[in-house]
Protein backbone atom coordinates (compact mmCIF):
# COMPACT_ATOMS: atom_id res chain seq x y z
CA UNK A 1 0.00 0.00 0.00
CA UNK A 2 1.28 3.83 -1.02
CA UNK A 3 0.61 5.50 2.35
CA UNK A 4 3.08 8.27 2.09
CA UNK A 5 3.98 10.98 -0.14
CA UNK A 6 6.84 14.08 -0.60
CA UNK A 7 6.11 17.26 -1.87
CA UNK A 8 9.49 19.22 -2.91
CA UNK A 9 8.58 23.15 -2.17
CA UNK A 10 12.02 24.45 -1.73
CA UNK A 11 12.25 26.14 -5.38
CA UNK A 12 12.37 29.93 -5.33
CA UNK A 13 9.28 30.48 -7.97
CA UNK A 14 10.96 33.03 -9.69
CA UNK A 15 8.08 32.20 -12.89
CA UNK A 16 5.79 34.21 -9.95
CA UNK A 17 7.97 36.81 -9.25
CA UNK A 18 7.21 40.06 -7.54
CA UNK A 19 4.78 37.55 -5.96
CA UNK A 20 6.90 35.44 -4.71
CA UNK A 21 9.48 37.76 -3.36
CA UNK A 22 8.09 37.63 -0.02
CA UNK A 23 5.86 34.94 0.13
CA UNK A 24 6.08 31.05 -0.96
CA UNK A 25 4.15 30.89 -4.60
CA UNK A 26 2.45 27.05 -2.83
CA UNK A 27 0.25 29.33 -0.32
CA UNK A 28 -0.94 32.01 -2.58
CA UNK A 29 -4.40 31.77 -3.11
CA UNK A 30 -6.37 30.04 -6.14
CA UNK A 31 -9.81 30.82 -5.59
CA UNK A 32 -9.36 31.96 -1.81
CA UNK A 33 -7.61 28.35 -1.12
CA UNK A 34 -3.82 27.94 -0.85
CA UNK A 35 -2.52 25.84 -3.35
CA UNK A 36 -1.03 23.31 -1.56
CA UNK A 37 -4.12 22.73 0.09
CA UNK A 38 -5.58 21.44 -3.00
CA UNK A 39 -2.20 18.85 -3.10
CA UNK A 40 -2.80 18.03 0.22
CA UNK A 41 -6.68 17.33 -0.50
CA UNK A 42 -5.47 15.08 -3.20
CA UNK A 43 -3.10 13.26 -1.09
CA UNK A 44 -6.30 12.83 1.72
CA UNK A 45 -8.75 11.39 -0.72
CA UNK A 46 -5.80 8.96 -2.28
CA UNK A 47 -5.30 7.29 1.22
CA UNK A 48 -2.21 9.27 1.94
CA UNK A 49 -1.28 9.10 5.87
CA UNK A 50 1.91 10.75 6.02
CA UNK A 51 3.33 13.62 3.80
CA UNK A 52 6.68 14.86 3.88
CA UNK A 53 6.97 18.61 2.34
CA UNK A 54 10.90 19.54 1.24
CA UNK A 55 11.18 23.26 2.45
CA UNK A 56 14.44 25.19 2.46
CA UNK A 57 15.02 27.88 5.27
CA UNK A 58 13.80 30.97 2.71
CA UNK A 59 10.66 29.21 3.05
CA UNK A 60 9.72 28.44 6.69
CA UNK A 61 6.77 30.56 6.30
CA UNK A 62 5.01 27.54 4.62
CA UNK A 63 5.92 25.28 7.88
CA UNK A 64 4.43 28.67 10.08
CA UNK A 65 1.16 27.85 7.97
CA UNK A 66 0.64 24.98 9.59
CA UNK A 67 1.91 25.80 13.14
CA UNK A 68 -0.10 29.09 13.94
CA UNK A 69 -1.83 27.65 16.87
CA UNK A 70 -1.14 30.71 19.28
CA UNK A 71 -2.80 33.43 16.68
CA UNK A 72 -6.16 30.52 15.63
CA UNK A 73 -6.37 30.62 19.63
CA UNK A 74 -6.47 33.98 20.57
CA UNK A 75 -8.73 34.73 17.22
CA UNK A 76 -11.20 32.28 18.42
CA UNK A 77 -11.43 32.79 21.55
CA UNK A 78 -12.07 36.88 21.21
CA UNK A 79 -14.50 36.15 17.94
CA UNK A 80 -15.88 32.79 18.64
CA UNK A 81 -16.21 33.06 14.75
CA UNK A 82 -17.55 29.41 13.07
CA UNK A 83 -15.75 29.87 9.92
CA UNK A 84 -12.81 30.59 11.50
CA UNK A 85 -13.18 27.63 13.79
CA UNK A 86 -13.53 25.46 10.97
CA UNK A 87 -10.52 26.65 8.87
CA UNK A 88 -8.33 25.91 12.45
CA UNK A 89 -10.08 22.29 12.47
CA UNK A 90 -8.89 22.20 8.78
CA UNK A 91 -5.45 23.44 9.70
CA UNK A 92 -5.19 20.94 12.66
CA UNK A 93 -5.87 17.93 10.39
CA UNK A 94 -3.20 18.98 8.24
CA UNK A 95 -0.36 19.36 10.77
CA UNK A 96 -1.03 16.13 11.94
CA UNK A 97 0.08 14.27 8.34
CA UNK A 98 2.91 16.43 8.15
CA UNK A 99 6.99 16.23 8.34
CA UNK A 100 9.58 18.76 7.01
CA UNK A 101 12.45 18.05 5.94
CA UNK A 102 15.49 20.70 4.30
CA UNK A 103 17.01 21.49 0.80
CA UNK A 104 19.13 24.82 1.30
CA UNK A 105 20.61 24.31 -1.66
CA UNK A 106 19.05 24.34 -5.25
CA UNK A 107 20.25 21.33 -6.56
CA UNK A 108 17.43 19.77 -8.46
CA UNK A 109 14.08 17.88 -7.66
CA UNK A 110 16.55 14.21 -7.48
CA UNK A 111 18.62 16.17 -4.47
CA UNK A 112 15.07 16.85 -3.18
CA UNK A 113 13.89 13.41 -2.73
CA UNK A 114 17.08 12.60 -1.54
CA UNK A 115 16.69 14.15 1.46
CA UNK A 116 13.62 12.01 2.33
CA UNK A 117 14.88 9.13 1.94
CA UNK A 118 15.16 8.26 6.36
CA UNK A 119 11.59 8.67 6.30
CA UNK A 120 10.42 6.38 3.36
CA UNK A 121 9.22 3.18 4.93
CA UNK A 122 7.52 0.98 2.39
CA UNK A 123 8.79 -0.26 -1.37
CA UNK A 124 6.73 2.56 -3.03
CA UNK A 125 5.80 6.25 -2.26
CA UNK A 126 4.01 9.10 -4.23
CA UNK A 127 5.56 12.34 -5.29
CA UNK A 128 3.43 15.80 -6.65
CA UNK A 129 5.05 18.66 -7.53
CA UNK A 130 3.27 21.58 -6.37
CA UNK A 131 2.86 23.88 -9.71
CA UNK A 132 0.40 20.89 -11.36
CA UNK A 133 -2.75 21.45 -9.88
CA UNK A 134 -5.45 18.35 -11.17
CA UNK A 135 -9.16 18.76 -10.62
CA UNK A 136 -11.63 16.89 -10.75
CA UNK A 137 -10.89 13.70 -10.95
CA UNK A 138 -8.36 12.21 -8.51
CA UNK A 139 -4.92 11.55 -10.47
CA UNK A 140 -3.45 10.05 -7.55
CA UNK A 141 -6.08 8.06 -6.47
CA UNK A 142 -6.53 6.31 -10.10
CA UNK A 143 -2.49 6.00 -10.09
CA UNK A 144 -2.27 3.72 -6.75
CA UNK A 145 -5.12 1.95 -8.55
CA UNK A 146 -3.12 1.46 -11.67
CA UNK A 147 0.12 0.54 -9.14
CA UNK A 148 -2.00 -2.31 -7.63
CA UNK A 149 -3.18 -3.55 -10.66
CA UNK A 150 0.68 -3.66 -12.50
CA UNK A 151 2.35 -4.08 -9.26
CA UNK A 152 4.66 -0.91 -11.06
CA UNK A 153 5.55 2.86 -10.55
CA UNK A 154 3.50 5.03 -12.95
CA UNK A 155 3.90 8.57 -13.90
CA UNK A 156 1.25 10.74 -14.92
CA UNK A 157 0.52 11.19 -18.79
CA UNK A 158 -1.15 13.92 -20.86
CA UNK A 159 -1.03 14.74 -24.30
CA UNK A 160 0.14 18.43 -25.53
CA UNK A 161 0.84 19.86 -28.62
CA UNK A 162 3.23 18.28 -31.12
CA UNK A 163 4.65 22.52 -31.04
CA UNK A 164 5.33 22.61 -27.32
CA UNK A 165 7.49 19.44 -27.01
CA UNK A 166 10.65 21.11 -25.70
CA UNK A 167 8.64 22.50 -22.56
CA UNK A 168 7.89 18.89 -21.59
CA UNK A 169 9.76 15.71 -20.26
CA UNK A 170 8.57 13.67 -23.16
CA UNK A 171 7.85 9.73 -23.23
CA UNK A 172 8.98 7.17 -25.33
CA UNK A 173 6.26 4.76 -25.24
CA UNK A 174 6.49 1.25 -25.19
CA UNK A 175 2.92 -1.64 -25.82
CA UNK A 176 -0.25 0.10 -24.96
CA UNK A 177 -1.63 -1.94 -21.54
CA UNK A 178 -4.96 -0.27 -21.63
CA UNK A 179 -6.86 2.66 -22.84
CA UNK A 180 -5.30 4.61 -20.12
CA UNK A 181 -2.09 3.04 -19.55
CA UNK A 182 1.41 2.20 -21.29
CA UNK A 183 5.03 0.85 -20.66
CA UNK A 184 7.30 3.38 -20.41
CA UNK A 185 10.64 2.92 -22.51
CA UNK A 186 12.50 5.80 -22.05
CA UNK A 187 11.71 9.69 -20.68
CA UNK A 188 13.46 12.46 -22.38
CA UNK A 189 13.82 16.03 -21.10
CA UNK A 190 12.78 18.74 -23.66
CA UNK A 191 12.82 17.91 -26.63
CA UNK A 192 13.12 19.28 -29.77
CA UNK A 193 10.21 19.34 -32.07
CA UNK A 194 12.05 16.49 -33.94
CA UNK A 195 13.92 14.54 -31.56
CA UNK A 196 10.58 14.14 -29.26
CA UNK A 197 9.80 10.50 -29.44
CA UNK A 198 5.89 11.05 -28.69
CA UNK A 199 3.83 14.20 -27.66
CA UNK A 200 2.82 12.38 -24.50
CA UNK A 201 4.16 14.95 -21.40
CA UNK A 202 5.47 13.69 -17.82
CA UNK A 203 2.81 15.39 -15.49
CA UNK A 204 4.20 15.76 -11.89
CA UNK A 205 2.52 12.75 -10.15
CA UNK A 206 5.04 9.94 -9.73
CA UNK A 207 4.74 6.42 -8.08
CA UNK A 208 8.33 5.78 -7.15
CA UNK A 209 10.34 2.73 -5.73
CA UNK A 210 12.43 3.24 -2.43
CA UNK A 211 15.40 1.79 -4.39
CA UNK A 212 15.49 5.25 -6.50
CA UNK A 213 17.21 6.54 -3.48
CA UNK A 214 20.61 4.21 -4.35
CA UNK A 215 20.49 5.26 -8.07
CA UNK A 216 20.63 9.20 -6.40
CA UNK A 217 23.19 8.59 -3.94
CA UNK A 218 25.31 7.39 -6.95
CA UNK A 219 23.95 10.08 -9.69
CA UNK A 220 26.30 12.88 -10.90
CA UNK A 221 25.01 16.29 -10.91
CA UNK A 222 23.79 16.77 -14.69
CA UNK A 223 22.49 19.88 -16.72
CA UNK A 224 23.07 23.16 -14.60
CA UNK A 225 24.92 21.33 -12.47
CA UNK A 226 21.42 19.51 -11.00
CA UNK A 227 20.51 15.81 -9.74
CA UNK A 228 17.45 15.70 -11.60
CA UNK A 229 14.85 12.75 -10.69
CA UNK A 230 14.65 12.07 -14.36
CA UNK A 231 18.13 10.59 -14.84
CA UNK A 232 17.68 8.07 -12.23
CA UNK A 233 14.11 7.34 -13.45
CA UNK A 234 16.08 6.53 -16.68
CA UNK A 235 18.92 4.49 -14.99
CA UNK A 236 15.84 2.39 -13.71
CA UNK A 237 13.98 1.90 -16.79
CA UNK A 238 17.12 0.88 -18.26
CA UNK A 239 17.70 -1.88 -15.71
CA UNK A 240 13.83 -3.24 -16.72
CA UNK A 241 11.97 -1.68 -13.72
CA UNK A 242 8.57 -1.45 -15.23
CA UNK A 243 6.93 2.14 -14.89
CA UNK A 244 3.93 2.98 -16.56
CA UNK A 245 2.48 5.97 -18.25
CA UNK A 246 -0.78 6.69 -16.81
CA UNK A 247 -2.91 9.32 -19.00
CA UNK A 248 -5.56 10.99 -16.46
CA UNK A 249 -8.69 12.14 -16.67
CA UNK A 250 -8.84 15.31 -14.66
CA UNK A 251 -8.55 18.82 -15.90
CA UNK A 252 -4.87 19.65 -15.70
CA UNK A 253 -3.85 23.19 -14.67
CA UNK A 254 0.19 24.66 -14.26
CA UNK A 255 -0.07 27.46 -11.55
CA UNK A 256 3.53 27.95 -11.84
CA UNK A 257 3.78 30.58 -14.17
CA UNK A 258 2.28 33.89 -14.13
CA UNK A 259 -0.59 33.23 -16.98
CA UNK A 260 -0.89 30.05 -15.36
CA UNK A 261 -1.54 31.18 -12.03
CA UNK A 262 -4.22 33.77 -13.04
CA UNK A 263 -6.17 30.79 -15.39
CA UNK A 264 -5.98 28.19 -12.86
CA UNK A 265 -8.03 31.24 -10.28
CA UNK A 266 -10.80 31.27 -13.27
CA UNK A 267 -10.69 27.89 -14.16
CA UNK A 268 -11.56 26.34 -10.66
CA UNK A 269 -13.88 29.45 -9.96
CA UNK A 270 -16.22 27.49 -12.35
CA UNK A 271 -15.83 23.79 -10.96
Amino acid sequence: MIKQAIIPLAGLGTRLLPLTSVFPKELLPINGKPGIEYILDECIHAGIKEIIFIISKKKEMIRDYFYNDHFYKKIIKKKKDPRILKEYRKILKYKKMIKFVYQNKPLGTGDAVLKTKKYIRNKFFLMLLPDDLIMKNNCSKSMISVHKQYKSCVMASMNVKKKTVSRWGIYKLDRKLDNKNYLIKDVIEKPSIKEAPSNQAVIGRYILPKKIFSELLKQKPGKGGEIHITDAIQKLIYNEDKFIAHNFTGKYLDCGSMQGYINSTLEISKL
